[in-house]
């Protein structure tokens, strides 16, 4: 059979299994078994494989094309289970870089990337200083800090697998401004005078533990602990906002990244802890998915 035909039977199965992006899945994980780039795929998608059925490929494959179909037909039987794809393939695209990803980490997403923009358009000054709480891939540390190479950048992350996972993406991105650091939050930054950031940013945990969706798609391989939140999903987002003022410069900004749901409550527990000019920012859904506010100290 031809690539075409091979990477459409996979999609068949993948559609079957309740995939929302069969083709795509297929594609990145033949890229991924192959060692091969999309130019290649769509280049050479008429050649020819041996075989004459899914289930029956004995034919002239080389030892080589046979590893790779058999990785293939794993990575695929994975993903029908629900395995999603960034830890099938241990990386996903995020702001244009290239993250390793690991099943103690949230998967970096395109929702996420609206945190990153609203951060940018509050980081007018050549150099500042700029904190991410529960930075996992290190996705939003490393986005903004190669945005912005005057600035510096801590991430930190109570997951020692977390930490190290930043600070390899950090090593092989070669961003040099950014650094990571396990912590409980702001545990790690209390036992000295308290740095004063201009921008803290987070997306913490927010959903709560009887949401449904919490059993469907990728949600259910990713740690429990970087998804749920206690009080209806609000206790984490509640928890930045009351401690996040000693961190902040005067006139810093705290943006929180939370479900399309949240936005009203978030922005009243902004006003409720002294937050000016808060507002909300939406993705590319629509959807409210960043409140901020500006902090006043003293």
């Amino acid at each position: 059979m031809t690539l075409d035909a091979l990477l459409r039977r996979a999609s068949e199965r993948l559609l079957k299994a309740g995939s929302p992006s069969p083709r795509l899945d297929a594609e990145v994980l033949w890229m991924h078994a192959s060692g091969r780039d999309r130019t290649w795929l769509y280049t050479w998608g008429d050649r020819r494989w041996g075989g004459r059925t899914w289930e029956d490929r004995a034919g002239d494959e080389t030892p080589c094309e046979r590893f790779q179909l058999a990785r293939f037909d794993a990575l695929i039987a994975a993903r029908v289970q629900g395995m999603p794809v960034a830890y099938l393939t241990g990386e996903r695209e995020f702001w244009g870089l290239r993250l390793a990803t690991s099943r103690e980490t949230l998967i970096p997403r395109p929702d996420t990337e609206t945190l990153v923009e609203a951060a940018l358009e509050r980081a007018g000054a050549p150099a500042g200083q700029l904190l991410d709480m529960g930075t996992g891939t290190g996705a939003v540390a490393l986005a903004f800090a190669s945005e912005r190479p005057g600035w510096r950048v801590d991430g930190v992350d109570v997951r020692p697998e977390a930490v190290a996972l930043a600070r390899q993406n950090a090593a092989a991105l070669e961003i040099h401004n950014a650094r990571f650091t396990q912590s409980d939050w702001f545990g790690a930054l209390e036992s000295e005078a308290p740095p004063h950031f201009e921008l803290i940013v987070a997306n913490p945990p927010y959903i709560a533990e009887s949401d449904p969706h919490l059993a469907l798609g990728d949600v259910r391989f990713e740690p429990r602990s970087a998804l749920v939140a206690a009080d209806d999903g609000r206790a984490d987002l509640r928890y930045l906002i009351d401690h996040a003022g000693p961190f902040l410069a005067d006139d810093g900004w705290l943006l929180l990244e939370h479900g399309h749901t949240q936005a009203a409550g978030v922005r009243a527990l902004l006003d409720r802890a002294g937050y000016t000019q808060v507002a909300s920012v939406c993705d590319l859904g629509g959807h409210e998915r960043v409140s901020l506010g500006r902090w006043l100290a003293g």
